[in-house]
């Protein structure tokens, strides 16, 4: 990367090392994966010294991770909630009629783009490039184009439909490394008076919960606020409001318009002055994230040992993509893991990117009773311990290992 994503600087400082991952999405095929040729890329997080933003230091082209995608929203019921809870309350607290456009960026399998229609809104447009997903979208009943937003699409979508009235983006923002590109697609793509509405994974609880496994290559930027106002000053916008939400691990959920056009939330400024009593664009705080990553790694790696010795089987729930960072940079395998369940039927039968353990239905957890399951989709803990209640009631052993390795107790 020649240099900074967001300001252009020329220098920014390597603060944490992962190793070689392969995309962490990309699961293969049984057939796919005993043919070798896997492409492994370095994963090196940096920080700019001039504006502080947090960002990988190798970029891996988009087509190589988001042509064919299968990670889904919907296969979490906890996200499900989240993001149709996310369409209401825009649709509430904009007053949008039903005849508003909205157009969800990264729309996934459409998840966002069904709340806003339980929420009456008619006209909804999704932009997303796998087509695999898009088809899961139309089914639900919006309009998606296939295909990577831009400059371009932002104005063939508008002289098609007409200017926005809200643009979203969930998990989407942090994937964009033409950040000034973006913007000025946002800018074409809403109306005068249009908000654009993110939700993305915030670095402040990132270092917090020392959640590393949430850094890999599709997440090409790791947000503060403190940045992103920067960035949208630069293009005419600005923050009105800023949340921070519980869902995963911890997200910055950020409401902007163009500059002037509503009032600033006292929420904004007491969140950036947190960020500065914080340090979050210094090295600091990512010199103890380094330190307990070791201890998190240490501990796991001699829980799964010691189980090995006493003859114990061990295996994985949930393989989020953040799943794969852990996996790679703990060196585990199929010798460690005997496989990993998740509900999302279309990563089973398939094998983790890089590590190759086998992807099973959950209902394999009940049937064989393994005697630890690593939880990996650490961030849905309570949605899994209610799941497999039964599991733990009767002696089964579930662990999370972030923020730190302990014990998932049963949820009825």
């Amino acid at each position: 990367m020649a240099g900074c994503l967001l300001c252009g600087g020329g220098k920014v400082d390597e603060v944490l090392d992962l190793g070689k991952t392969a995309p962490a999405n990309n699961f293969l095929k049984p057939e796919e994966a005993a043919a070798g040729g896997e492409t492994l890329y370095p994963l090196r997080l940096s920080l700019c010294r001039a504006c502080g933003h947090a960002q990988l230091l190798d970029l891996v082209p988009p087509s190589a991770m988001f042509d064919h995608y299968l990670y889904m929203s919907s296969a979490s019921s906890t996200l499900t909630d989240h993001l149709h809870g996310l369409a209401a309350k825009i649709v509430r607290s904009l007053d949008l009629g039903a005849s508003a456009l909205v157009v969800d960026v990264g729309c996934n399998d459409g998840t966002l783009l069904e709340g806003f229609g339980k929420a009456r809104i008619e006209r909804r447009q999704g932009v997303d490039p796998a087509a695999n997903l898009a088809e899961t979208a139309r089914a639900k009943g919006a309009e998606v184009t296939t295909g990577y937003f831009d400059l371009a699409l932002a104005r063939q979508l508008r002289d098609t439909h007409g200017p926005a009235s809200v643009l979203t983006m969930t998990n989407t923002f942090p994937h964009i490394p033409d950040l000034s590109g973006l913007m000025q697609a946002i800018d074409v793509m809403l109306d005068e008076d249009g908000v654009f509405v993110l939700e993305a994974h915030y670095l402040m609880d990132l270092l917090d919960l020392c959640a590393f496994d949430t850094i890999y290559h599709e997440h090409v930027s790791y947000w503060a606020l403190t940045p992103m106002q920067a960035l949208f000053a630069a293009h005419g916008f600005e923050v009105f409001d800023v949340e921070r939400l519980p869902i995963h691990h911890g997200q910055l959920r950020v409401w902007a318009g163009r500059k002037g056009r509503r009032p600033v939330a006292p929420a904004v400024a007491a969140l950036a002055a947190l960020e500065e009593e914080r340090g979050l664009t210094t090295k600091a705080p990512f010199e103890t994230l380094v330190a307990r990553i070791e201890d998190i790694r240490s501990n796991l790696l001699d829980l799964i040992a010691e189980m090995k010795r006493k003859g114990g089987r061990v295996v994985g729930y949930g393989a989020p993509a953040k799943g794969n960072t852990m996996i790679a940079f703990f060196g585990l395998g199929p010798d460690d893991l005997d496989y990993i369940a998740d509900r999302n039927t279309l990563k089973q039968g398939r094998v983790t990117p890089g590590s190759h353990i086998p992807i099973v239905a959950p209902e394999r957890i009940l049937e064989d009773r393994p005697d630890l399951v690593i939880v990996f989709a650490w961030n849905f803990a309570e949605e899994i311990a209610r799941q497999f209640s039964d599991y733990l009631g009767s002696g089964g052993r579930m662990v999370v290992p972030i923020p730190a390795l302990q014990d998932l107790e049963a949820v009825s």
